[in-house]
């Protein structure tokens, strides 16, 4: 395929992996729909043309490439207008197709539905109460500096910790498993297995079968044990491997999205004092805040879907075989659905209106989870501190800021985020 196009390619630049709003403007104002010389895929950034995607129902598109897209490419060439049976075929060769996230029709509604059960409103209002004395342990910590990294000295650790709470894990193995998780794998270079294997959180197993049987033998009350005795509507049982695969899936993910949202709204209040006095006088606009960063710049800059029956995106052809690079940072910032997309706006009208969280089927079960997480980690930092500035020594002054971010195409995850903070002044 010749690469004679004006535009970067999405899946290896550097530059586009700093800058996707960027990339995706320049994308739609091709087309918001449009086949990317490099790869193939068809770039999809427009609202409605995403929701077209998202929301379809009837078999068109598949999940199967959800994370990585068009690399690897498809292991099978596909033949004429309808490659479901090629596709169900070549499944266990293509990457994370041990995970729900990449499950199709009803076998992803079903298991979705074990998950979706056990995420109740009476869980997160029990972790609500344990994110708040976290969240105050972790500022202890720093407190006394006066600065912060806050990937990994608070975001992190608190979105690992409160998944491993509302799951059942043991204070014990909290830590581990935040050592275990490290930073999040690389989609450019790094560990094959972690970019394109069949199942990622492969180095997971072990302590999660030993969880889920554990749990089958001696029940404790927890998500975990609800789980490993779970069944679907029709009273069948799964195996304990596929139980204990939802159940690494949900740690894995409860931890990743939430810790990037965290980071996230840092960055944006350290650049905005004006916003961050407000956000201490009205906490209760933590929340719209907080729907903002997801709208602007979310965690999750794309998800992957495969043409299954030969169809049509907003009137471009698109024959089976196709990956769609379904873009929720695109859609997130199109001007024809939202007024002056770059601006920050705290009272933008239809404040969840964003694709943040994606659409769908497919929409992110632990959506309420993350938006509580965030809220309580927000709320405590604000109340602790009466000052939050970006550190000028690590990452320059302000219009000339310089941020790494993770070199992964699907994800937006910043590599550090240096603070500097007054403390709030105590009332005697």
């Amino acid at each position: 395929m010749a690469h004679d196009a004006s535009y970067p390619d999405f899946y290896s630049d550097p530059h586009v992996i700093d800058t996707p709003r960027e990339y995706f403007a320049q994308m739609r104002a091709i087309n918001p729909v449009v086949r990317e010389a490099y790869h193939g895929s068809m770039i999809v950034s427009g609202y409605d043309e995403v929701s077209e995607v998202l929301t379809s129902r009837d078999g068109t598109f598949s999940s199967s490439v959800s994370v990585l897209g068009p690399l690897p490419p498809l292991p099978f060439e596909p033949e004429g207008d309808d490659i479901r049976e090629q596709l169900d075929a070549h499944r266990d060769l293509m990457p994370w197709t041990a995970h729900l996230v990449c499950f199709d029709g009803d076998k992803h509604t079903k298991h979705r539905a074990l998950l979706t059960s056990l995420l109740t409103f009476k869980r997160l209002k029990a972790n609500e109460a344990y994110l708040g004395e976290l969240v105050d342990k972790l500022i202890d910590e720093f407190q006394r500096s006066g600065t912060c990294e806050v990937v990994q000295q608070f975001a992190h650790k608190v979105s690992t910790y409160a998944i491993s709470d509302i799951m059942g894990i043991s204070m014990e193995d909290r830590f581990e498993l935040l050592e275990l998780l490290g930073a999040p794998p690389s989609q450019i270079d790094g560990d094959a297995v972690h970019k394109v294997g069949p199942d990622p959180l492969i180095f997971l197993k072990e302590r999660f079968d030993g969880y889920i049987l554990a749990r089958q033998a001696e029940p404790c009350g927890d998500l975990l044990s609800d789980l490993a005795n779970a069944r679907f509507k029709d009273g069948s049982a799964p195996s304990y491997e596929r139980l204990a695969e939802l159940a690494r899936f949900l740690f894995g993910a409860g931890q990743d999205t939430t810790s990037r949202l965290m980071a996230m709204a840092i960055r944006v209040l350290g650049d905005d004092l004006a916003l961050q006095d407000r956000l201490r006088r009205e906490p209760e606009r933590i929340g719209d805040f907080l729907e903002e960063v997801l709208r602007i710049d979310p965690p999750v800059k794309v998800v992957y879907r495969v043409v299954q029956k030969s169809t049509q995106i907003a009137g471009v052809p698109a024959p089976a075989g196709t990956v769609v690079n379904v873009s929720l940072t695109g859609a997130n910032n199109d001007p024809r659905h939202y007024a002056d997309p770059d601006r920050f706006d705290l009272d933008r009208q239809g404040v969840r209106d964003h694709m943040a969280f994606s659409r769908g089927a497919h929409g992110c079960l632990g959506a309420p989870l993350a938006r509580l997480e965030a809220k309580v980690a927000i709320e405590r930092l604000l109340a602790r501190t009466s000052q939050i500035r970006i550190s000028e020594a690590h990452h320059g002054a302000p219009g000339e800021r310089r941020y790494a971010f993770e070199p992964t195409y699907s994800f937006r995850n910043i590599q550090e985020l240096h603070i500097e903070f007054e403390p709030a002044v105590e009332l005697a």
